[in-house]
């Protein structure tokens, strides 16, 4: 899928630079794994299983950093056409809004321009990401008790960003020739945050109906 959403989608857009695994350590190998089951053309269900013998944390850091990656790729490309004008709040539609807090600067819920939301998003996610003691690298060094409540609010707000992306800016996406490749993006994504469990059912709720559709 790098290749498909290469192809498609114009690299210097990238919202924010890619965050690489560094060669030689388990989590690249892991990443390698992931990247040649994904090109295989294997059933995605089936890509996001967890390898037999290998640590369940590494593997879900692995996709959290991928999936950061690969979204942070099509928001980029139609970042263009999200502006304050065109988009003054963080939504889904009439239904859903989000409101930014980060307990920093933004210390309540707060209304924001999508673009301006997006920008606060993709900085948390990759301070968490680049934070050692959350994401550690090191062979041997243990990942900490909260890990998996992190990557859950990770993904639980990039959730937000295909929200955004699918309601909002689709005509975009399409004009690029690039529907598919943000579904099979989707999709992959889906399959694993169900594989383990690491949304609540809930807050997929924005995207229910397209999600029957493309994920049975």
């Amino acid at each position: 899928m790098d290749l498909c959403l290469g192809q498609v989608f114009s690299k210097d857009k990238t919202f924010r630079p890619r965050k690489r695994f560094e060669p030689g350590n388990q989590r690249f190998e892991l990443y390698k794994k992931a990247q040649a089951s994904l090109k295989s053309g294997l059933d995605l269900r089936s890509v996001v299983q967890l390898p037999q013998g290998e640590n369940i944390n590494d593997w879900i850091a692995v996709h959290v950093v991928d999936f950061f990656n690969r979204i942070n790729l099509i928001y980029g490309t139609v970042s263009e056409f999200c502006t304050e004008r065109s988009c003054p709040v963080m939504s889904g539609g009439q239904r859903y809004e989000y409101r930014w807090k980060d307990n920093n600067l933004y210390k309540k819920p707060t209304k924001l321009p999508a673009l301006k939301y997006m920008s606060l998003l993709m900085n948390w996610i990759e301070t968490l990401i680049n934070n050692e003691d959350i994401f550690p690298t090191r062979v041997g060094v243990p990942f900490p008790k909260n890990f998996q409540q992190v990557c859950k609010k990770i993904l639980s707000r990039l959730f937000r960003v295909f929200v955004h992306v699918y309601i909002h800016h689709f005509d975009s996406i399409c004009s690029m020739g690039a529907e598919a490749h943000v579904n099979t993006c989707y999709k992959h994504y889906y399959y694993f945050i169900t594989e383990f469990s690491l949304i609540e059912h809930s807050e997929l709720q924005p995207l229910k109906a397209m999600t029957e559709r493309i994920c049975t």
